[in-house]
């Protein structure tokens, strides 16, 4: 239910699995369904959101996908049947629940049909408004409007010479706007898709709460409020306070800041940081001449946790605060061109790691995204180290903010090897050609760089590295808190450990099978056993879950996680007892096969028949359509044909399976079906829907 960005082979096959199932679902519950549409929307959420998750669908995505994409990307010519995409998407939704392929994170689907319908109304609007059309669809439409066969290669070329020549009439305005939509990125084909998280371990929110309310940065933030108060307090023509006042603050907050000699606030800078950062948490604001504490601010100020949480959201904002100019000689680092941008990247690339990052790798991970975002001319000079080393202490004034908060906790020690192999790095060796120069030079290497100068920060880096212990970063409980709320607000995918303890069973192991490494995946599912009560019978529900899922390949995948994480060789005990279970053998055979747990010498000849049976509907159900299965079959070679033979007369369980597969090798050899196996002679086949819109 999730493919990476460039498994585009994968994608297509399962989206064929997935609108074929669904249209042959559809019809048996009378549902309205467009296979195009349905298509259309799969195709959305793995190419036009950042996490890419097939089933799992919140209001933002059902708004973006009726009043956006569909807009931008399916082109209805004039004459052609509109098709149902609002009554499409709740099948699609029913569907999704139905077949247990839901995420269990997403929303109940009662809200989920309810979303569809407050977007259904404006889909109409939507569809026919030209400034949200895509350029091709632009064009398609204009052409089609005009009489032009747009499906006809060479009256569409003479379509465009005319458009060249200025002999055609078209939308000037909103083809303008489509063009600014793509000038300035906001076009949904372009998003791209965000690495996916590990889980994370995180405390309940009353310890995060007292670890919150244990922050100076917080209690100095909310002494500035207090301090400000309803009546306020007077403030200079320049926004600043008052020497006398400010002097009392350092006293009171214990800045440390010398406040002796000085003649302005604007020479104490901790204490002008923590103004403006009250400033911009929405603790105070200046309101003619005065600085006011925030009358709304009253309830977040009274609970340390929403506090912390707002003033990590403020860092954000505290750019100029910062890193900014002090005076006319000063100038602005890299960093303050692209601080937003850098210090969320920084932040996600702490999240979740296992291992403190080393400040070397970080640094010179930022290093890159300044050479892809600024023009350097050559090799790295004296002015370019001069830049770096700017941008580097910058971006440790950031850190120190962070770790002053409590987001970020600094140490010292030897970088884990996770970071760099340290064999490779010292003995230089070659790495794979087609690893890109950046990802090498990244991971420590000097091998694969081709440039000299690419090569030499690398070696630089392995000697820094190895040489001693080094600065490691790594964020705090509250940092990971705090940083998992932004990946959510984003559409980013942030598994939690514990998340998932009252899921259904079938979502539990989908995702756990998908998303979770195999030491998490063992705390979640203790966690989901824990709050069923009775271990048995929670086992029962897992492989219930198992038994009832149509989808084998997931089938297999989920019983994969049991086997995995269950402790102690518990797992492995399951799967051996699934083997005199009808229903469920092939799938624990398979597992225990496939992960060596048992031997071809271990099993029967018809334990063996049904591993067989398993592996050809996978195969079939894999090829994601009647024409790929055909093409799969006969990729086999010819042995695959007495394969087949063999299986549709076993006991495998998928009765409805083996049927599918007797039509589909009847059509790859030329076969009778009736000549394959002793089984039934007539099954119900389903195709993918004709398309008739064009994207």
């Amino acid at each position: 239910m999730r493919f990476e960005a460039g498994a585009e082979d994968e994608f297509e096959a399962a989206c064929g699995l997935l609108v074929g199932r669904l249209v042959r679902w559809a019809g048996e519950q009378g549902l309205p369904v467009d296979g195009f549409m349905a298509e259309a929307a799969l195709d959305y959420r793995h190419r036009a959101t950042v996490d890419g998750r097939l089933g799992l669908w919140e209001p933002r995505h059902v708004e973006e996908l009726l009043l956006s994409w569909l807009p931008e990307q399916v082109t209805e010519l004039p004459g052609e049947e509109c098709g149902d995409a609002p009554g499409t998407l709740c099948t699609l939704l029913r569907f999704l629940h139905a077949a247990q392929l839901a995420d269990p994170r997403g929303m109940a689907l009662e809200d989920s049909l309810a979303a569809v319908d407050a977007a259904a109304e404006g889909y109409p609007a939507a569809m026919a408004d030209r400034t949200r059309w895509g350029l091709a669809k632009f064009w398609a439409m204009t052409a089609a409007e005009q009489g032009v066969d747009v499906l006809d290669g060479a009256a569409m070329q003479l379509f465009a010479e005319r458009v060249q020549r200025g002999e055609v009439a078209y939308d000037e305005r909103a083809l303008g706007e489509i063009l600014e939509r793509r000038l300035t990125g906001r076009v949904l084909s372009g998003v791209a898709r965000a690495e996916p998280q590990l889980p994370v371990v995180l405390p309940l929110d009353d310890e995060l709460r007292r670890q919150a309310g244990a922050s100076t940065v917080v209690a100095q933030l909310r002494g500035i409020a207090e301090w400000a108060g309803r009546d306020g307090r007077a403030v200079t023509t320049a926004g600043r306070l008052r020497i006398a006042d400010a002097r009392e603050l350092v006293e009171a907050l214990g800045t440390g800041d010398k406040a002796e000699g000085v003649r302005s606030s604007a020479d104490l800078p901790r204490l002008g940081l923590l103004v403006e950062w009250a400033k911009k948490a929405r603790l105070v604001r200046v309101v003619k001449g005065r600085l006011y504490a925030v009358a709304k601010a009253r309830p977040v100020l009274a609970d340390p946790f929403q506090l912390w949480l707002r003033v990590f959201d403020a860092c954000f904002e505290l750019r100029q605060a910062l890193i900014g100019a002090r005076s006319g000689w000063h100038v602005g680092s890299m960093l303050f061109d692209v601080y937003e941008e850098v210090l969320e990247d920084v932040l996600n690339t702490l999240y979740s790691l296992p291992h403190s990052m080393p400040w070397p790798h970080l640094r010179d991970s930022v290093h890159l995204a300044y050479r892809a975002r600024f023009p350097f001319d050559g090799g790295a000079d004296l002015q370019h180290r001069m830049w770096f080393e700017h941008a580097d202490r910058d971006l440790r004034t950031v850190l120190d903010a962070l770790v002053d908060l409590g987001a970020i906790e600094r140490d010292s020690g030897m970088a884990d090897p996770v970071f760099l192999d340290v064999d490779l790095c010292r003995a230089g060796d070659e790495l794979p050609a087609d690893m890109p120069p950046e990802v090498a030079e990244l991971l420590g290497t000097v091998g694969a760089p081709k440039d000299a100068a690419a090569q030499e920060r690398a070696r630089a880096r392995c000697e820094e590295l190895t040489a001693g212990p080094v600065e490691l970063l790594r964020l705090t409980e509250l940092g990971t808190r705090a940083v998992r709320q932004r990946l959510l607000a984003a559409g980013r995918d942030a598994p939690l450990v514990g998340e998932l303890a009252q899921a259904p069973a079938a979502g539990l192991l989908g995702v756990l099978a998908e998303e979770y490494d195999p030491e998490a995946a063992r705390a979640e599912l203790a966690g989901w056993i824990s709050a069923h009560g009775e271990r048995d019978a929670a086992l029962r529900q897992l492989t219930e879950a198992v038994g009832t899922m149509a989808l084998r390949t997931r089938a297999q995948a989920m019983l994969d996680v049991l086997l995995t994480a269950l402790s102690d060789g518990e797992g492995e005990r399951l799967l051996r007892a699934l083997r005199g279970d009808a229903r469920l053998a092939p799938l624990a055979l398979s597992v225990l096969a496939h992960r060596e747990l048992l031997s071809p010498e271990d099993m029967t000849d018809a334990e063996h028949l049904l591993v067989l049976a398993e592996s050809l509907l996978q195969l079939v159900e894999l090829a994601g359509g009647e024409d790929g299965a055909v093409d799969a079959l006969r990729a086999q070679g010819p042995e695959a044909r007495h394969a087949v033979a063999a299986v549709l007369d076993s006991a495998h369980p998928d009765r409805a399976g083996l049927e599918e597969l007797r039509q589909l090798a009847a059509r790859a050899w030329r076969t009778p079906a009736a000549r394959l196996g002793r089984g039934r002679k007539h099954g119900r086949r389903v195709g993918k829907s004709g398309r008739k819109r064009h994207r």
